[in-house]
């Protein structure tokens, strides 16, 4: 593992931040850091509120799509909303279904098979709006590359509206209105939302039309959270006001669908680190193992009882998908293994019956044992698709397109994608790919890299000063709980391994003359002879609380560690 640092913070920025917010200069210096330099860009940090969110009117459309829902309600026409399998997609259909229903009962939903249809908008969904007579189908988290299928659409009379948040193509689809901030005509000042964000902004939009504020759509936000968590996009700005208050009515008044997630999974307060994994693979589980309106279902059910059934089936899905992925896993290890692939510059494999809806886990998990670009392959009708997975650094989705002459389809982000392509062309795409991910990928990327964001030692270590880190949250990509570096380290005789076949460390460790720290280290057991016989080391870890007895204390949680670099 690579340890890096962050650039160097301008000292005197850090003492003018120090000193205006009476805090010590090391949390000034964390701030610094991430950007926030300022007293009132610590307040919007600190303390945020739901009128610190943009006026959504800034993004570009806008002004057309809260202008053709009114015009659909008011004709009375049939309203379709569209949404992805995924979490996001699920989440943001969900989302725009209840809130118009709260004004109008001429609302539909439709979520794609994964199989049958795959990812965005599909032309059977469109056919299925037109049996229907929808006049308007607004789509959440997809879309912006959809030129054919909304063209198709206007032959039969159905508007669109795209809500979306992935890259643009050249051309935009002949949309009524296309709210993407990623547009490059768009000039909203925060281009990061995931889908179910675009989304909440449509709902804002057409809300403040009809007098409501945002904390009148606070109850909202459980969804767009989970959205944010799920999708990994940068918790900065809107996404981290979003987060915030959208934990609030997770922990404090959810749905009866997220609740009954919240009984299933046995934990009665959640952080935005429990809806990554206990939330968002229950909800991805309905998609990926029989079909993404399940998911729906259970996330616009008003009566609890019924959410508790739909919630103990979700669950089934669950358990399912984990036993999938762990098969897969080991299916594509032996693959890459009999192949003697293990030093190529890309993961590429392929079977073409494994199960469409746990490839991207699969492709996630590989890159825990080779660490590189992922991309796994199954047969999808009558051609292949895949799920891309990245390393920290590369982005897979400019591999992707270098090798488009070889694709039917893909789309996605810097470190996720898909992609279709016929089964005749994997082979040279294969090679194509692997050739554009050697030439491409540097050298250091090659390593897993943990970013250090201070170096401190045990002494700083106070109730008082986690206290301050805990109001950093919530965390996420950009706001990354803080990781400290702390040299000169030993074990006080504590250490041992622990765990399924020994993986994992405890240990409680001293620096000089200071009082010792519990400390665990995940993943860890094969290290424990660093630690052992007084040998100086050095580690990096997060700060985290520990419940034990009934009694919390602070613990070390290890990232990582090496022989220290300074002497006993």
């Amino acid at each position: 593992m690579r340890w890096t640092f962050p650039p160097s913070v301008n000292p005197q920025t850090v003492a003018e931040l120090s000193r205006s917010l009476s805090v010590e200069p090391l949390v000034a210096q964390l701030l610094v850091q991430r950007g926030i330099s300022t007293f009132d860009e610590a307040r919007l940090f600190f303390r945020p509120t739901l009128s610190d969110l943009h006026d959504p009117f800034l993004m570009k459309d806008m002004d057309k799509a809260v202008a053709r829902i009114e015009n659909a309600i008011e004709s009375g026409e049939n309203i379709l909303v569209f949404g992805d399998y995924d979490v996001d997609g699920t989440t943001s259909v969900s989302m725009m279904a209840t809130y118009l229903r709260s004004h109008y009962p001429h609302v539909a939903t439709y979520i794609p098979d994964r199989y049958a249809e795959g990812y965005g908008i599909s032309y059977q969904g469109i056919d299925y709006a037109d049996d229907n007579g929808c006049t308007l189908i607004i789509a959440l988290d997809c879309g912006i590359k959809s030129i054919d299928h909304v063209a198709y659409a206007r032959q039969k009379g159905i508007d669109f509206i795209i809500c979306d948040h992935h890259r643009p193509g050249n051309e935009l689809p002949d949309a009524v209105a296309v709210l993407d901030p990623k547009r490059a005509d768009c000039a909203y000042p925060y281009d990061e939302l995931c889908g179910c964000g675009v989304g909440f902004k449509l709902i804002q939009a057409f809300g403040s039309k009809k007098g409501q504020t945002t904390d009148d759509l606070k109850p909202y936000l459980d969804l767009v959270a989970t959205a944010i968590a799920a999708d990994i996009v940068p918790m900065t700005g809107e996404n981290r006001i979003l987060a915030k208050f959208g934990l609030e009515v997770i922990n404090e008044n959810p749905r009866p669908g997220i609740k009954a997630l919240i009984a299933n999974a046995r934990k009665s307060k959640l952080d935005i680190t429990d809806v990554v994994f206990l939330l968002a693979p229950r909800i991805n589980a309905a998609g990926r193992i029989r079909h993404g309106h399940h998911a729906v279902d259970l996330l616009t059910e008003t009566d609890f009882l019924l959410a508790e059934r739909y919630a103990s089936e979700i669950e089934t899905y669950n358990i399912d998908r984990k036993t999938l992925d762990k098969q897969i896993t080991r299916e594509a290890l032996y693959q890459i293994e009999a192949n003697d692939e293990h030093e190529h510059a890309a993961t590429i494999v392929f079977q073409k019956d494994w199960h469409k809806g746990v490839i991207g886990i699969v492709a996630s998990r590989l890159i825990e044992t080779y660490y590189r670009p992922t991309l796994v392959f199954t047969k999808s009708g009558e051609k292949l698709a895949a799920s891309a997975r990245s390393v920290r650094g590369f982005d897979v989705y400019n591999a992707l397109e270098a090798c488009a002459e070889h694709l039917e389809q893909f789309g996605g982000h810097m470190y996720a994608a898909g992609l279709t392509l016929r089964e005749e062309n994997y082979p040279c795409f294969k090679q194509a790919f692997e050739k554009v991910v050697s030439e491409t990928l540097h050298p250091d990327l090659k390593t897993p890299e943990q970013s250090v964001d201070a170096k401190i030692d045990l002494t700083d270590i106070t109730p008082k000063f986690f206290r301050i880190l805990k109001q950093f949250e919530p965390f996420g990509p950009q706001n990354m709980t803080p990781v400290f570096l702390t040299d000169n380290l030993f074990d006080t005789g504590f250490a041992r391994q622990i765990g399924e076949d020994k993986k994992h460390l405890k240990l409680y460790v001293r620096q000089g003359d200071s009082g010792g720290i519990g400390a665990v280290g995940f993943g860890l057991g094969p290290k424990i002879d660093t630690v052992r016989n007084q040998s100086a080391f050095e580690g990096l870890y997060c700060i985290e609380e520990n419940e034990w007895n009934g009694e919390v204390s602070l613990q070390l949680r290890f990232k990582d560690i090496r022989p220290s670099e300074i002497p006993g």
